[in-house]
């Protein structure tokens, strides 16, 4: 988001996935754990409503961190489709289909290898970092075969 929201509070759509005044940005700094990914900030927190909305797009073949952390998180599709882990578990992703993540649970997105995907998540503004797995963490994680395929570190 730029340094001042609209003063009716409405951020205008200039294309799918794409709003205006809104900066698309790298996902992260810098990293090897993620691939062709970006985010925006749509809505950075208030007083009155502390929490931050923001867009992902990850292209086709692209994916996310995979990590965990305090906080819980709501997901939802708005533009194409992929899967994603939740804890241990490979769910499919469709557009409009709404994913929780709980608390501490190991997570991952991944857009199609042919299509990509664009997610909104909802998160408190004020919030503990991520953190990646560890050798352990990965042992586990690799011990379901359908996990250890899906995974990318």
């Amino acid at each position: 988001m730029t340094e001042s929201e609209p003063a009716s509070g409405r951020l205008e759509s200039v294309g799918v996935g794409r709003w205006r005044g809104v900066d698309v940005m790298p996902y992260k700094p810098t990293g090897t754990h993620f691939q062709a990914i970006s985010r925006q900030l749509l809505f950075g927190g208030d007083r009155d409503l502390p929490i931050e909305i923001r867009y992902f797009e990850i292209e086709p073949g692209g994916y996310s961190t995979l990590e965990r952390h305090e906080h819980t998180h709501w997901v939802m599709v708005l533009e194409g489709s992929g899967r994603a882990l939740v804890g241990t578990e490979v769910v499919p992703l469709h557009m409009h289909d709404i994913v929780r993540i709980p608390a501490w649970t190991w997570h991952q997105f991944h857009a199609g290898e042919s299509h990509g995907i664009g997610i909104l998540c909802v998160v408190a503004a004020d919030r503990d970092r991520p953190s990646r797995p560890t050798k352990e963490d990965l042992a586990e994680l690799i011990a379901s075969s359908e996990v250890a395929e899906f995974i990318r570190v």
